[in-house]
């Protein structure tokens, strides 16, 4: 299902087969948490004008509202927001741990509160592993634990010895449900999670257990990006980075910035996801070629020209940056719509631009020139 096509030094540049179209990677997935992005963008808009390859949604949020059966009787997620390219879902394990106020682990799984209107929910890998077969989405994570980071050793070790057990049981029951007559998707696929902190050894460790277990179609690295200093995220890749097969895709989960992602597919990731472009855009910050952009400054009150002369954007093809900063301060809905559209279009675009330098080996000049460059202030 994934094909290596080109590597340069630790960067890969590679393709992944799905029944929901081919993938090309490295790849940034636009996130639609709760079957949308977050800005007024459509499912239309990702696939005529931004360029999205990969949706990602969340089982938590899904589950919580408007539920899952619902969408599994209304033909799954593809057909509810009229996506028909890959969708990826995240298990919910992260939303279990960072929204609930109040959790029990044990070892069938976890008790929570809904953090909408307070009822009681339980979540395991079976329950994970339902609501994603109920949402027919072509990639399901696996459930795991999300710790906090810092953790002691003595727990992340035991976190990682149960989310190992809790795969096993992930792909128990993906096996089940995909056997399945009534199964919408029964290629559904299942990414592994690594986790372990920021602590090398378990890291390794773990990423050894789940390797192992030789069903997944991909593996993620969790648990970063969660506040620990951006080295400690780098050095942690370069650690499990050689114990992950070279045959299937690697994940960064909730990552990141331009740079981020330039850094981490220099350290051999294909696949992330986050939140910060759309983010970022509603609150008026803007990533450009030439650095980041506060659209909100009087600096643009009078500025005519397009947020980024070399973006081809609905944004930056119709609209000025004056223009743009007016609708901020008006508070008018188009703002963050706009915004949002750039912003996407300029992370998808990213990830195009690095294929393409990988595809002609000057990856390499790419990440000399952009790195850091993205990751500054715009002074133009």
């Amino acid at each position: 299902m994934f094909t290596l096509l080109k590597q340069e030094g630790a960067a890969r540049r590679g393709q992944f087969e799905t029944v929901h179209g081919t993938i090309q990677t490295p790849v940034f997935m636009n996130v639609g948490t709760a079957a949308a992005i977050k800005g007024g963008v459509s499912s239309i808009d990702l696939k005529n004008e931004l360029k999205t390859q990969v949706e990602l949604c969340n089982t938590y949020h899904l589950h919580v509202r408007p539920g899952d059966e619902i969408i599994y009787k209304l033909g799954g997620l593809h057909k509810f927001m009229n996506w028909d390219k890959p969708i990826l879902t995240d298990s919910g394990g992260f939303q279990v741990f960072s929204l609930a106020k109040l959790r029990r682990i044990k070892e069938e799984g976890v008790y929570f509160n809904s953090h909408v209107d307070g009822r009681k929910i339980f979540m395991g890998p079976e329950e994970s592993m339902q609501i994603q077969s109920h949402l027919a989405s072509t990639i399901a994570m696996a459930f795991d634990e999300c710790v906090e980071n810092p953790a002691e050793h003595s727990y992340s070790k035991a976190s990682c010895e149960r989310t190992t057990r809790w795969l096993e049981r992930c792909i128990a029951e993906q096996k089940r449900l995909n056997s399945l007559e009534d199964t919408i998707n029964k290629n559904q696929m299942l990414f592994g999670i690594n986790q372990g902190c920021t602590y090398d050894d378990l890291r390794i460790e773990h990423m050894k257990a789940i390797r192992e277990l030789d069903y997944c179609s991909g593996y993620a690295i969790g648990g970063l990006a969660v506040g620990e200093p951006t080295e400690v995220m780098y050095h942690v890749i370069e650690q499990v980075e050689p114990f992950m097969p070279k045959d299937k895709p690697r994940y960064l989960m909730g990552v990141g910035t331009p740079q981020n992602i330039i850094e981490a597919v220099y350290r051999g990731v294909d696949f992330f996801d986050c939140v910060m472009p759309s983010r970022n855009a509603r609150h008026g910050t803007l990533f450009t070629w030439s650095g980041i952009i506060h659209i909100a400054n009087k600096r643009y009150e009078l500025d005519s020209r397009p947020v980024d002369s070399q973006c081809d954007c609905p944004c930056c093809r119709n609209f000025s940056r004056a223009y743009l900063r007016h609708l901020f301060k008006a508070d008018e809905q188009l703002a963050g719509r706009l915004a949002v559209m750039h912003n996407l279009y300029f992370y998808n675009t990213l990830t195009e631009k690095i294929r393409e330098a990988l595809d002609d080996g000057r990856f390499t000049e790419f990440r000399n020139r952009y790195s850091s460059l993205l990751a500054s202030k715009c002074e133009d």
